[in-house]
């Protein structure tokens, strides 16, 4: 049933000062469970026993020599793409996106009479020359410059591989830090519920210089996802993920002017420093993309959880806060090695970052980025800096922040591991990924935590979206469906979670577990929908219990 919105006048005004603190509380968790995973992806699905034997010869492998200015805002390089041919029949033609070109229609050429390609605000990735074998290959831009045609030599026939050199620069821009602020999150947020508002992510969320740190989460020509011998060729902006890639292996070099702190979703191979200048190596296997973090006084400290290293990356002023984000982190990590199984990772990291206002986190592969406007620490004098309405607010930041940790190294199961559509079943990993961080406060802080968590957290941010006249609808529509990132955050990421825990309840500990469990080995690394996920819950369910 549709509620109806708050009364205007002076008796609505007064209903609303009275739930203030309330709104702001919920509203502080809707903006860091509004960023959806970014890098969440799809892979070729074949049988257990075949991809344990032929995973790695099959996988796709990028060789990515990238020369970064951080300065400038600049960077040019080149890829060597080897694709192999898993489908049924030859092919003859190959699609990169390129995500930075992507553009909301508001955005597009012509729009506003501005035109997209020149838009200073937004990033901008170009390809000046595409090779095989030394010869040139066609090419033909599509859909206002996000999608490259690439013509090959030749057909390539099923099960064969060609290697593709692709020559890049691209630029990224400078957002203004009051954009970043936590005040600028909240009354983004605000805004949203009161006005219903449409948004869509734009390239910038996760492209971009702000506060001293870089964050280049889509900065090279990307290989289009494949589904049943199609190549996955549009991208749509939604309010949901728009980043598509198939589980590949990367050797990536990263040459830099000055020095730089650089964390990225691989393993760190060689690292030279010529002058001030340095080129570092990483390498990176079964990774759905690869995205890297930069800044001059960016720190890390890390831990080992079994074989696993948990890696928390912050600004040098937020260190307090980044070394509690890592204590989260790596209980979190060894929460779900227990509950669900091991992560077939090497390093999770999680990056405090600027990320600008309504978003307020952002996943890829092996990195967990989370808005630093959440990174407060309230014994600080610079508190005083921050409004009385959102220092009122220490335990709804604080804990927001640990939720958004334990969810961020989630997602690396639910996700990562496990792949799903983003677009098309956002709820797939939205949903376990926001109820896994539920588990962890469970496990590490007990069950009186976990309940007043499970009210603020989940049932509180659908409360207050319902109260403000929000429609009630399926938490498992397409992405492009829900308007804004309130009502992303209420439907896909809280009811969604809440699902969970009501099936918890239904079927029982043991049961729940193990379908959970069942579901995590049969998918790991492949594309998971809904209905895998079902049956695996039908399998452990009493007969009364599957209808």
């Amino acid at each position: 049933m549709r509620q109806s919105k708050v009364k205007r006048g002076a008796r609505g005004r007064a209903k609303f000062a009275g739930t203030r603190t309330r709104l702001i509380a919920c509203v502080l968790v809707a903006v860091v469970c509004a960023g959806p995973a970014f890098v969440n992806s799809r892979a070729q699905q074949v049988s257990p026993s075949k991809r344990q034997a032929d995973a790695k010869a099959e996988r796709d492998h990028y060789k990515i020599s990238l020369n970064l200015d951080f300065d400038a805002r600049t960077y040019t390089g080149t890829e060597r793409v080897r694709w192999t041919n898993r489908d049924a029949g030859a092919a003859s033609v190959i699609y990169f996106h390129l995500y930075p070109n992507m553009r909301a229609d508001d955005e597009r050429a012509g729009s506003q009479g501005q035109n997209a390609e020149t838009a200073p605000d937004e990033p901008r990735l170009e390809v000046s020359d595409v090779r095989a074998a030394s010869q040139t290959l066609a090419t033909t831009a599509e859909d206002e410059g996000a999608t490259l045609r690439v013509q090959l030599p030749g057909a390539v026939t099923v099960g064969a591989s060609v290697e593709v050199e692709l020559t890049f620069k691209g630029t990224v821009p400078e957002i203004d830090p009051d954009e970043t602020s936590l005040p600028a999150h909240v009354v983004q947020q605000v805004g949203a519920a009161l006005r219903d508002t449409r948004e869509v992510r734009r390239a910038r969320d996760t492209d971009f210089v702000s506060r001293g740190i870089m964050l280049l989460g889509s900065f090279y020509p990307v290989l289009a996802a494949r589904e049943g011998g199609d190549w996955q060729r549009r991208v749509e902006p939604s309010v949901g993920d728009n980043f598509f890639a198939d589980v590949a292996d990367y050797d990536v070099t990263v040459n830099t002017l000055g020095e730089i702190a650089l964390f990225t979703s691989g393993q760190e191979t060689f690292n030279a420093e010529f002058g001030r200048n340095s080129s570092r190596s990483f390498k990176g296997e079964s990774l759905r993309g690869f995205a890297l973090v930069a800044g001059r006084t960016l720190r890390a400290e890390e831990r080992e959880v079994g074989a696993l290293r948990v890696r928390a990356v912050f600004a040098a002023e937020h260190e307090k806060v980044g070394r509690r984000v890592l204590s989260v982190a790596a209980d979190a990590a060894r929460t779900f090695n227990t509950r669900f199984g091991p992560l077939p990772l090497k390093t999770v990291t999680v990056a405090g970052a600027p990320l600008v206002a309504g978003f307020g986190s952002a996943e890829f592969a092996g990195l967990a980025v989370i808005a630093s406007a959440f990174y407060v620490d309230f014994d600080s004098p610079a508190m005083r800096a921050l409004p009385e309405a959102v220092r009122e607010q220490r335990s709804s930041v604080e804990d927001s922040l640990e939720f958004a940790a334990a969810q961020g190294v989630a997602q690396q199961w639910w996700g990562e591991a496990v792949g799903s559509d983003p677009q098309r079943e956002p709820v797939l990993d939205e949903a376990l990924a926001q109820w896994s961080a539920l588990l962890y406060v469970q496990d590490v802080h007990g069950e009186e935590r976990a309940r007043q968590m499970q009210e603020d957290q989940l049932r509180g941010v659908y409360q207050i979206y319902r109260t403000f006249g929000g429609e009630d609808r399926a938490a498992n529509a397409p992405s492009r469906e829900y308007r804004n990132s309130f009502q992303y955050a209420a439907i896909v990421v809280s009811k969604g979670a809440l699902m969970l825990v009501a099936l918890r309840q239904l079927l029982g500990e043991e049961k729940f577990f193990k379908a959970l469990r069942s579901y995590y080995a049969a998918n790991q690394l492949e594309v998971a929908e809904t209905d895998d996920l079902r049956a695996a819950f039908v399998a452990e369910a009493e007969l009364l219990q599957r209808r």
